[in-house]
C-alpha cells in the first residue's frame, strides 16, 4: 500500500452501508482534526420536496447529492483545507471521482471503511435510528432491516471493488470498544500514510490516548 508523500491536504473518505457507524467516526474525526465535514446526507435530506414531486427521481437525486458534496469538497481542498467526506462510497465511480479530485488539487486520499461483524447489533442500531428519524432528516435511508436488504440486493455486489493503491482501513464498528479507541486507530492509520504532516490540520499535534482496556493490544476492531 502506497504512502502519501508531500501532500499539503488530504481527503478522508468514509465508506460503508447505512447504519454502520461511519457518520459517528466521521464527525469525531472532523471535530478532532478541526477540518470540514461534508456529509452526503445533508444534501440528500434537502431534496425531499423534489422527491415528493418526482417519484422516479430517487437515483437522479442521489447522484446529484454525490456531485454536490464532491464539488464542495473540491472547493475546500483548493482553499488548502483537508476534508472528511461522509458517504457510502458504494460504487467504484465514486472512488474514481475522489481520485480525480485529489489529482486536480494535489490532495492525498485515504479510505476508512466501516464494516460491522455483529449483524444483530448492526440491525438493532439501524432500526433504532429508523424509528427515531420518522419523517424528518434521513427519510431516504433504510428504516428497517428489510429495507436494507432490498438496498444491498439492488447494489448487486458493486460495493466490493478494487481500491488499487489507495490506503484503506477497515474497522468493525460493532466491536465492544469506546468510539475514542476507533478514532485513535484511524488517526494513527492516517498519520502512518501521510507522514503525519498536513498543512491544514497538523496531525502530529493530535494525541489520541487509547482506553485502559485496549492499551498495548492489537485492536480487535481492525479488520484490514
Amino acid at each position: 500500500m502506497a504512502k502519501i508523500e508531500e501532500k499539503k491536504v488530504i481527503i478522508i473518505a468514509m465508506k460503508g452501508h447505512p447504519g454502520t457507524g461511519k457518520s459517528t467516526i466521521a464527525q469525531s474525526l472532523a471535530s478532532l482534526l478541526k477540518i470540514p465535514l461534508l456529509d452526503k446526507d445533508d444534501v440528500r435530506d434537502s431534496t425531499s420536496p423534489l422527491q415528493v414531486q418526482h417519484t422516479s427521481s430517487s437515483k437522479l437525486l442521489n447522484d446529484l447529492s454525490y456531485d454536490a458534496v464532491f464539488r464542495m469538497a473540491t472547493t475546500q481542498l483548493r482553499l488548502g483545507l483537508s476534508v472528511v467526506v461522509d458517504s457510502p462510497l458504494s460504487r467504484r465511480s465514486h472512488l474514481d471521482r475522489l481520485l480525480h479530485m485529489g489529482s486536480s488539487t494535489g490532495a492525498g486520499l485515504v479510505v476508512i471503511e466501516c464494516k460491522p461483524k455483529d449483524e444483530a447489533e448492526w440491525r438493532r442500531r439501524l432500526e433504532r435510528r429508523g424509528a427515531h428519524h420518522g419523517g424528518g432528516d434521513g427519510w431516504h435511508k433504510p428504516a428497517t432491516w428489510s429495507d436494507l436488504e432490498r438496498l444491498l440486493e439492488g447494489y448487486g455486489g458493486c460495493t466490493e471493488y478494487d481500491f488499487g493503491d489507495v490506503p484503506r482501513l477497515v474497522v468493525d464498528t460493532t466491536a465492544s470498544v469506546p468510539v475514542g479507541d476507533l478514532v485513535s486507530s484511524v488517526v494513527e492509520f492516517i498519520s502512518s500514510h501521510t507522514g503525519g504532516r498536513w498543512e491544514s490540520c497538523n496531525i502530529e499535534k493530535i494525541t489520541c490516548t487509547p482506553s485502559m482496556e485496549t492499551r498495548g493490544q492489537v485492536p480487535k476492531f481492525l479488520i484490514e
